[in-house]
């Protein structure tokens, strides 16, 4: 944002402190009537024709405006991505150990990749990874969503669970 003498044009349309329209002055009548005012002079519009600007205290309005951003930060839900990794021919007791960590990880709020590595011949039976993926998702049914289905990447097959919203 431009400030006082950084302000290049020759006419600006002047909004006073109070937020009302003052009108066209020249960019000179309006840097005096801002430091009568003991105000910054402060370019609001660059791209409007006459160039808005405004009288306020430039100091102030950036310390409201970090104070905004910092609001805005706070609100921010950071989503993280975790990974279970499955085989095959997982047994009933490691499956459901996997299972227990997905769903911890998805009442937490973070997404959970489900990846199924298939070792030597094992791929030619992928649709038996793909049963193990679809057990999964139906395990986590109640508080996941499926936003990716099963599939192929190279030797690895791979599915996304994300939380349901409360909403």
């Amino acid at each position: 944002m431009l400030i006082n003498e950084a302000i290049r044009a020759r006419e600006v349309r002047l909004i006073g402190p109070n937020g009302d329209q003052i009108g066209v002055k020249s960019k000179q009548e309006a840097l005096e009537m801002a430091q009568k005012a003991n105000l910054d002079l402060v370019m609001v519009a660059a791209n409007a024709k006459p160039p808005v600007c405004r009288i306020m205290d430039f100091g102030k309005f950036k310390y409201e405006q970090q104070k905004k951003d910092k609001e805005a930060r706070k609100n921010q839900k950071v989503i993280n991505i975790k990974e279970v990794r499955l085989s095959p021919t997982i047994e009933d007791h490691d499956f459901n150990t996997k299972l227990r960590n997905a769903r911890k990880f998805l009442e937490k709020g973070d997404k959970v990749k489900a990846a199924i590595r298939f070792r030597g011949r094992a791929i030619t039976h992928s649709e038996i990874g793909r049963k193990v993926l679809e057990r999964l998702a139906t395990e986590c049914e109640d508080i996941a969503i499926v936003e990716a289905k099963p599939k192929m990447e190279g030797r690895s097959m791979f599915l996304v669970l994300a939380p349901k919203s409360d909403k």
